[in-house]
């Protein structure tokens, strides 16, 4: 991890808070962005140069193509330029050792690997650094000529290193004027801090079952297999809904708004419901500057099932470099495909019960291909999930018994129903503003509490997506 957590949460944080707020309004874009690059270089010291070349290259595209005038043409190459700068540097990092893995395998080739480390949120910062050059192209938004703001964009500490994915055009008004008042701040505290609890008192508990079931190389009963498979499910959707609720938070309390990334997912009644749900600034990138510019469902049917095949394949590529992610991209090609043809009009004619088991089943799966780094476990995984290895072992009740109570906590947690019983308790008790913020601050410090005391308790505390 960048600090760790404690570091961040008692030194870090705070002292960027009070000096931010000590500042005047003209100092704080740099400030940010100094704190930013500290932040980033505290855990990745060699790659900090790598972001501001990132940076100084689209920051310059930017301009160049604001200088243009009337020439396509030149604003065009100056673009192509910069996305080809971008992208390689993510490939070099990212896919290089895969690619000769693979080289080497198909052609008994003797390359040896390059080992680099990926720098962490790459994946992230590339998409936002294109976002911006790709719209000033477009004429959607303003060339920015200040090279402290835009290092700011990139480098915003409270999203950089997993998300969620914000495009120039989400934050262009706020680089240039934003500001907090009380209230925005208290609900940047609290939304933090359940992001938080998210992450460390439901994701990290839950992950270390799926760690567990994993470890056995898929050789499990059915009733194993499947407890963890659901672990995963939950963990990753509480680790990086958790993050992102965190990011959202800080941001707030800077005086920016983010887009939100989830809107309880595990809720879908069917696979593109899902994909409307889950990590929906990674969705919106790829339509608004993938799927749309190929053509999207404008010019036929075949069409769009190509632009849906390439979109699908590089959603999954941009998750990691091995086969898994490829496949687990693929697999939703197929689905997404399949509803689109003839499934959802089936699905509107059936229960609703029914189209969201049918949902969570692939859902379910699909976080089996993701999670599955090593393909060789892949399908004897997916066997004993269907009985390959019979239905039960000789754990599986303990460990369903020991996580049972934590499980019910995981289904509830994931829905709207917390959100929509504390929203009409309060309209039933007809609370005032007062008594409202109280008992939100009240929540708010317990459940920081509990959290701390987890966080120096428990040694397990990976964020699955970092390495993205």
């Amino acid at each position: 991890m960048v600090f760790s957590s404690f570091s961040f949460l008692c030194i870090y944080l705070p002292i960027v808070l009070a000096v931010y707020y000590i500042l005047p309004k003209k100092s704080r874009n740099l400030f940010l962005l100094i704190a930013s690059l500290v932040f980033y270089a505290w855990g990745e010291p060699k790659y900090v140069l790598l972001m501001m070349f990132s940076i100084l290259v689209n920051y310059s595209a930017g301009l160049i193509m604001g200088g243009c005038g009337e020439k396509p043409g030149r604003m065009k190459l100056v673009l192509v330029l910069s996305v080809i700068i971008d992208l390689g540097l993510l490939c070099v990092f990212k896919y290089t050792d895969f690619v000769i893995e693979n080289l080497n395998q198909a052609f008994d080739g003797g390359f040896s690997l390059l080992h680099l480390a990926l720098p962490i949120g790459i994946s992230f910062y590339t998409f936002q650094a294109m976002s911006y050059t790709i719209d000033v192209y477009r004429g959607d938004v303003k060339v920015q000529r200040n090279l402290i703001d835009f290092g700011m964009y990139i480098t915003m500490f409270p999203q950089l290193i997993a998300g969620p994915i914000v495009r120039y055009s989400d934050v262009e008004l706020q680089l240039r004027d934003r500001d907090v008042d009380a209230k925005s701040f208290s609900e940047g505290i609290c939304r933090f801090t359940v992001g938080l609890g998210k992450k460390v008192l439901l994701a990290n508990q839950i992950g270390a079952l799926w760690n567990t079931v994993y470890a056995q190389g898929g050789e499990t009963g059915a009733l194993m297999a499947w407890l963890g498979a659901v672990a995963f499910t939950f963990q990753i959707y509480f680790d990086f809904s958790g993050y992102s609720d965190m990011a959202i938070g800080l941001g707030r309390m800077f005086g920016f708004r983010f887009p939100e990334n989830f809107r309880y997912p595990y809720e879908s009644v069917s696979i593109t419901d899902f994909w409307r749900r889950w990590h929906i600034t990674l969705s919106t990138w790829f339509k608004e500057y993938l799927y749309i510019p190929l053509g999207g469902n404008r010019r036929g049917r075949g069409r769009q099932i190509i632009n849906l095949l390439i979109v699908w394949t590089l959603t999954g590529f941009w998750h990691g470099a091995g086969w898994n992610f490829i496949m687990w991209g693929l697999y939703y090609f197929v689905f997404l495909v399949v509803e689109k043809l003839f499934l959802l009009r089936a699905l509107d004619k059936t229960p609703k019960l029914i189209r969201h088991i049918y949902a969570l089943f692939v859902i379910v799966i699909g976080w089996v291909i993701f999670a599955c780094d090593d393909v060789s476990v892949l399908l004897p995984y997916i066997g004993s999930m269907f009985g390959a290895n019979g239905l039960t072992g000789g754990m599986d009740v303990y460990y369903l018994g020991t996580r049972a109570v934590l499980l019910v906590i995981l289904c509830i947690a994931s829905t709207s129903l917390p959100k929509t019983l504390v929203t009409a308790a309060g309209e039933r008790l007809h609370m005032s503003e007062r008594a409202a913020f109280v008992i939100k601050a009240v929540f708010t410090l317990l459940l920081l509490g509990l959290s701390m005391v987890f966080l120096v308790g428990d040694s397990y505390n990976p964020f699955l997506y970092f390495r993205f």
